[in-house]
């Protein structure tokens, strides 16, 4: 359990509900919205603390919070109006799951701020469900009772049902249940040293130095977990270019993709560009590297982390690279990777608001979309030539089907045995023929790739 100060609390709790409010009706991404907000000079650190305790913590117990507001309304909480539900789910988590903020207080503010929302009918509303709950003194009541046990899972570990269900497909119970269980915790902040520029051990010298607190991955040879809460770009070497932020199990696709020095390659879907400036290191920022994405500011943020590392081989171009390439990009290269867009269902401890969006239509339209690009970025691959093939999701559907469905239209291709060209640390780290990262075994993203070559 937490405890924060009420230091300034109920100009906290209305930020967190503007947040939450945005993600649920705009679909809009937390992490953006947070940072603005972070960003305010007058907020004081434990501000900070308790706006991102609230709104991510909200985030991730939304099921479970639901489940208990559900049962102090007369009409379903969807019907209720957007910026109240999501005030009642704020109020919910803080007399759920955080210690030493008073009851009292978290009612009180609530109701304020529904009352400076809507007028007295609505702060009675709130003050009543919250009340409601409050004579109940129990904060462990369940939902309605159900023999469904696949919804009493997806209730006490706050996933969808039809997330739960994919996952039961794909996982045993026990396994499922650790996994839902990761995804409710925090993800640890880690960086990968450029390698171009300094070493692993210089920057955890220089962290340890102006007190932070960091050890190295586990898995990857490159990269610090950093321990210490701290904004990154006030992290020491960061404007330097020592080192770009980028989750560990995502560093290894390009390791599994082994650039060499001088070689073409080609970063299909690259925004915002930590496999990129990766790829442009293990090169010695030698040979052409064309990183492509279709959104503009998926390009300009590429563009700002190859200016700060300080690279020199990566071109950039905005292109969708499910339709033909133009002539200029399109010339043969040596190794391709394709880091596909995807459902993102292996990131829910950094976007637990990934869970609430998502659904099994998106699934089929994203498996569509990533066929679509597979089979077109094969005619630009040299023969000879390696193709990966990477997501950052957990269903057969996004993943190992979409390459065994890859593999029987393109007969020139073979599967290669990702062990072999992950770092030795990281060669356990497998299932089959593929690369397989789990939260609740490797505490990392959840990640999964397949590296093939051209043969014929």
């Amino acid at each position: 359990m937490i405890a924060f100060s009420e230091k300034k609390r109920k100009s906290i709790r209305q930020l967190a509900t503007e947040i939450l409010l945005k993600v649920d009706t705009r679909k809009s991404y937390a992490d953006v919205l947070l940072d603005h907000s972070l960003k305010d000079a007058t907020l004081s650190e434990r501000d900070r603390a308790l706006l991102t305790e609230l709104a991510y913590g909200t985030l991730r117990w939304r099921g479970k919070i639901d489940a208990r507001l559900n049962l102090y309304l007369r009409d379903p909480l969807e019907d209720t109006d957007p910026f109240i539900r999501n005030l009642l789910r704020v109020a919910f988590y803080q007399l759920l799951f955080l210690d030493k903020i008073p009851n009292y207080a978290a009612v009180n503010e609530a109701v304020q701020l529904a009352k400076a929302h809507g007028g007295n009918k609505v702060a009675g509303f709130a003050n009543a469900v919250l009340r409601s709950f409050l004579r109940e003194n129990d904060k462990t009541a369940a939902a309605p009772a159900t023999n469904d046990w696949q919804a009493i899972l997806a209730t006490e570990h706050s996933h969808p049902r039809w997330l739960v269900k994919k996952w039961l497909d794909y996982f045993d119970r026990e396994e499922t249940e650790a996994l839902m269980r990761a995804n409710n915790t925090i993800a640890p902040l880690v960086l990968r040293v450029n390698s171009l520029r300094s070493s692993r051990e210089t920057v955890l010298a220089l962290l340890a130095e102006s007190g932070i607190s960091a050890v190295a991955t586990r898995w990857s040879p490159a990269g610090i977990w950093v321990k210490s809460r701290s904004l990154v770009n006030r992290l020491p070497g960061f404007q330097e270019g020592l080192f770009q932020v980028q989750g560990e199990a995502s560093q290894l696709i390009s390791y599994l993709l082994s650039p060499q020095r001088g070689e073409r390659i080609l970063d299909a879907c690259a925004a915002p560009g930590g496999k990129t400036t990766h790829i442009a290191e293990l090169m010695a920022d030698t040979g052409e590297l064309i990183a492509l994405d279709k959104s503009e500011k998926g390009i300009e943020k590429i563009r700002e982390n190859i200016a700060r590392l300080r690279l020199t081989s990566v071109r950039t171009a905005k292109n969708d690279v499910s339709h033909q390439l133009p002539a200029k990009l399109g010339s043969p290269y040596d190794r391709i990777l394709v880091d596909a867009p995807c459902s993102g269902l292996g990131t829910l401890r950094s976007h637990p608001e990934i869970k609430w969006h998502r659904n099994e239509t998106d699934i089929k339209r994203l498996s569509d979309l990533q066929e679509r690009i597979v089979d077109r970025v094969v005619h630009y691959l040299k023969p000879g030539g390696v193709l990966a093939y990477s997501t950052c999701t957990l269903n057969k559907d996004e993943n190992e089907n979409v390459i065994r469905d890859f593999l029987e239209r393109h007969k020139e291709f073979v599967l290669d045995d990702a062990a072999n060209y992950l770092p030795e640390e990281a060669s356990s780290l497998v299932c089959g023929s593929y690369f397989l990262a789990l939260p609740h075994r490797h505490n990392t993203d959840g990640f999964f790739a397949a590296r093939m070559s051209k043969v014929g």
